[in-house]
């Protein structure tokens, strides 16, 4: 009987907590928490034929940043700071660079790309690519394309005046550095030194994760690729008189830049915007415009220029005129926008 009787006042009170808890059954075992799932970052997409370029280009004001402040002690250095520099001279692959990162700066100005794009829906994908590629100088004449061009003009000018600037430490180092017993030795032979300046510019870039963290965080702001990068002034040096003075006046936007050559760069922003289905032949027009053979030949010539003057020198400080005049200053001038 009393048997009975605990196992009916059990009853009784299961049912009653059951009824409270809205009929749910307390017996059943508690489900444990999900595990959490780890999200991993989906993979960054491969870099276009335009981000490839322009990071190499970024590379480059990458090295000319180093230079504002890198060691001109030694002989060493001099062909360090050289080698750098001409790595980036050789073949057309700083006058892609150069284009393909004015390109995107020009495309940060919607109301020219929104344009483009009526265009090719007006006329179709194909015409207006057509248009552009045998036309360069077309892009320029839309309404919004002003704008555009001031900015790839005043990224170009901050860009050369960058370089300028380290130009001018070289030039001053050149004259500073005949008090320096190492700089007044004779070079000896410089085959070898020539020999290692004709092969420079052959192997590939090497993009590091900084600079295209950098370049990305650049170009979405639509900085020149001078401003990637910050840099320490070497400490100022006086240059002795008889160093000729230079003149920077890169600073300002060019008066007439050359029209076909921002045509140039506006229609690589204006092809990469159209966005049409065939991305291999967009990329195919775009190849085409990266070229540019009055720049081409420019570069050429500051090649051969450099390993005349590095030729013709017979003391080590000579070599930092060299890097002064012809590795940098004539490069300034190959890249303006008024080039010729």
């Amino acid at each position: 009987m009393l048997t009975t009787l605990l196992a009916t006042g059990a009853l009784s009170m299961s049912m009653s907590l059951a009824f409270q808890d809205g009929g749910q059954d307390q017996t059943a075992p508690a489900q444990p928490p999900a595990a959490p799932v780890l999200q991993l970052d989906q993979p960054a997409a491969d870099p276009t034929l335009i981000e490839r370029s322009a990071g190499e280009y970024a590379a480059y004001h990458g090295v000319i940043s180093d230079l504002h402040s890198a060691p001109i002690g030694s002989g060493a250095d001099l062909d360090e700071a050289m080698n750098r520099l001409t790595a980036f001279y050789g073949e057309e692959r700083l006058v892609r660079a150069w284009i393909a990162y004015a390109a995107i700066i020009a495309a940060r100005h919607p109301e020219y790309i929104d344009e483009v794009r009526e265009l090719a829906d007006y006329y179709g994908p194909e015409a207006a690519m057509t248009g552009l590629i045998y036309d360069p100088t077309y892009a320029t004449s839309f309404a919004s394309s002003e704008d555009a061009q001031d900015s790839v003009v005043e990224a170009l000018a901050r860009d050369n005046a960058e370089i300028l600037e380290v130009s001018q430490r070289y030039r001053a180092a050149a004259y500073e550095l005949q008090g320096e017993r190492w700089a007044n030795r004779s070079h000896g032979d410089r085959t070898d030194r020539l020999a290692e300046l004709s092969i420079m510019g052959r192997d590939p870039i090497n993009l590091s994760d900084e600079v295209m963290m950098t370049l990305a965080n650049g170009l979405d702001s639509g900085l020149p690729a001078s401003a990637l990068f910050d840099h320490y002034d070497a400490p100022p040096t006086a240059a002795p008189a008889i160093a000729p003075q230079l003149s920077l006046t890169v600073g300002e936007a060019a008066p007439d830049p050359d029209r076909d050559r921002i045509g140039r760069i506006l229609s690589v922003a204006a092809l990469q915007s159209l966005g049409n289905n065939d991305p291999a032949r967009t990329d195919e027009l775009v190849d085409a415009l990266l070229a540019d053979p009055v720049v081409e030949r420019c570069l050429a010539w500051v090649r051969l220029d450099l390993q005349q003057c590095v030729a013709a020198g017979h003391f080590m400080y000579e070599d930092s005129f060299c890097i002064a005049e012809h590795a940098l200053m004539d490069v300034s001038r190959c890249l303006a926008s008024n080039a010729n």
